[in-house]
């Protein structure tokens, strides 16, 4: 539209976005809910023009400052802005800084922490005609987007939250939508009618390796020690599960929370048992998807701790684990799935990859595994806890697109929203239970092309058991969240038809 600000020269709107935009501003507060790559963001900057169009500022929040940064460039890309009208507030800037650009500026992009911090200290008003919500599913407990929602909503403003993937809790899909106070949800999946054309064939599949039988008498070691853990607290009724395969991070926190009803030397024997199996579960999760090296790393850093608690004394002077770590120390091969991945790059060292990998120790084993092969150069991408900055973070990325290397082994750091550049080929090295970054580890293969995502599964592990868990929660949230769309388009499922709206967008 002729005025307008969106740039229809740098980018032509698809279809399913402008409907979407149209819905948006028809029903007010939405949860839009798309695959990566399928253009959330140009939903948002249409939605946006709206507002600009008609006088009214908009505040753009991310979680991260290399989210933040990433969305400010494309709104001076995609914007008929000048420079001055888009402002950046991360936690770079100061309290004083930020309190003199947040009524400057067109559009505002921010961390919620500093909108969170600088309302509490009177240092902005929420002057805002849109507040839009990337990477929304983070808005649940205590996280800066639900304190900075709620106050949205006592103004009476226009919340649009943006995810690929909310989550396969009803209660917390339902906790966010209350939250947003969202009375119109948009979610389109790889499948419906209007996004297929623009959606990139993905080629997902699994590659199986075998435990070899000198991990598995390692494994049977810590399971011996699990299993006398488990008997105690079954013994007292803090427990149920007949086994450690049962053992899930839900099922340990409600034991936690039995044994810290109880008082006296029973509770800390029983806080004592938990922090063992704790310990013990994790130690175990390590051999079966990681490799013999993080297993030992663990122990290491176990070992070396200057103040160790009863419960890790006793572990650590155990004879089973003084077998395990030294049959360990003794394996040829640090994991099948190593070896298998070795294997898989090298037949293919011609492509651009991403591999995922759950542990930071094993995300280092793994980049100088690759690195032993001929042609290929592979390079880590992980976070702050590991020492490395954003400034370098960024740096990774812009050389990774430019190819000066061909794999990217990323830790958690390269699952959600940062722009890495489309990839031929996706490898988890593991597969991990939750369905949000399941959606987001794949959502970096065919943004662009036709790719491929590899997951490498140990049989007879908690792989096998994550994989399906994964699949099983992605399933589910489709048909909450679908439901819900129901729900709030008056029972029946509507994907806007008509052109009333559509006309005023180009």
């Amino acid at each position: 539209m002729e005025g307008g600000y969106f740039r229809y020269d740098k980018l032509q709107p698809r279809e399913y976005q402008l409907r979407i935009a149209e819905t948006v501003l028809k029903k007010g507060n939405s949860l839009v809910i798309l695959p990566t790559g399928l253009g959330k963001t140009a939903i948002a900057l249409l939605v946006a023009d709206k507002y600009l169009q008609g006088g009214k500022r908009v505040l753009f929040l991310a979680p991260t400052r290399p989210l933040c940064e990433q969305h400010s460039k494309s709104i001076e890309e995609l914007m008929k802005l000048e420079r001055d009208d888009v402002v950046l507030i991360t936690g770079k800037l100061g309290a004083k800084e930020r309190a003199s650009l947040w009524n400057n500026a067109k559009v505002t992009v921010a961390t919620p922490q500093c909108v969170k911090n600088d309302l509490k200290r009177g240092g902005m008003e929420l002057n805002f005609g849109l507040v839009v919500l990337d990477e929304v599913h983070r808005a649940v407990g205590n996280y800066a987007y639900t304190f900075v929602a709620e106050e949205c909503k006592k103004r009476g403003l226009h919340l649009l939250g943006l995810t690929a993937s909310p989550g396969s809790s009803r209660e917390k899909i339902e906790e966010m939508s209350q939250l947003l106070g969202v009375k119109n949800i948009e979610i389109r999946d790889e499948d419906d009618e209007d996004v297929k054309e623009y959606v990139q064939p993905v080629d997902i599949h699994w590659e199986t390796v075998d435990l070899p039988p000198e991990m598995d008498e390692v494994r049977k070691l810590l399971e011996a020690m699990i299993d006398e853990r488990l008997e105690v607290m079954r013994k007292f009724g803090w427990i149920n599960a007949k086994g450690f395969r049962s053992l899930g991070k839900k099922v340990l926190l409600l034991a936690r929370a039995k044994i810290e009803r109880v008082s006296g030397g029973v509770k800390y024997m029983g806080l004592s048992q938990y922090a063992a199996l704790m310990n013990l579960t994790h130690a175990h999760e390590l051999l079966e998807t990681e490799g013999a090296s993080t297993f030992l790393e663990f122990f290491k850093r176990m070992e070396a701790r200057e103040k160790k608690s009863k419960a890790v004394v006793r572990i650590l002077r155990d004879y089973r684990v003084v077998q395990a770590l030294d049959k360990a120390a003794k394996l040829k091969v640090d994991h099948p799935k190593l070896e298998k991945l070795h294997q898989l790059i090298e037949a293919r060292k011609d492509k651009m990859y991403i591999v995922f990998v759950q542990f930071r120790d094993q995300v280092k084993k793994v980049v100088e595994e690759l690195n032993k092969i001929p042609g290929v150069r592979a390079e880590r991408f992980v976070g702050k806890r590991e020492g490395v900055t954003q400034e370098e973070q960024k740096n990774t990325i812009e050389r990774f697109r430019n190819r000066e290397f061909n794999v990217l082994v990323a830790s958690s750091i390269g699952e959600e929203g940062l722009d890495i550049p489309s990839v031929d080929i996706v490898i988890f090295y593991e597969p991990i239970p939750s369905e949000i970054r399941n959606i987001q580890r794949r959502g970096r293969a065919g943004r662009t092309r036709a790719g491929e995502v590899i997951i490498l599964i140990t049989k007879d592990t908690r792989d096998e058991a994550y994989y399906w868990v994964s699949r099983s929660r992605e399933r589910r949230m489709r048909r909450i969240v679908k439901g819900m769309q129901s729900r709030f388009a008056g029972g029946e499922m509507k994907k806007a038809k008509g052109q009333s709206m559509l006309s005023d967008f180009s």
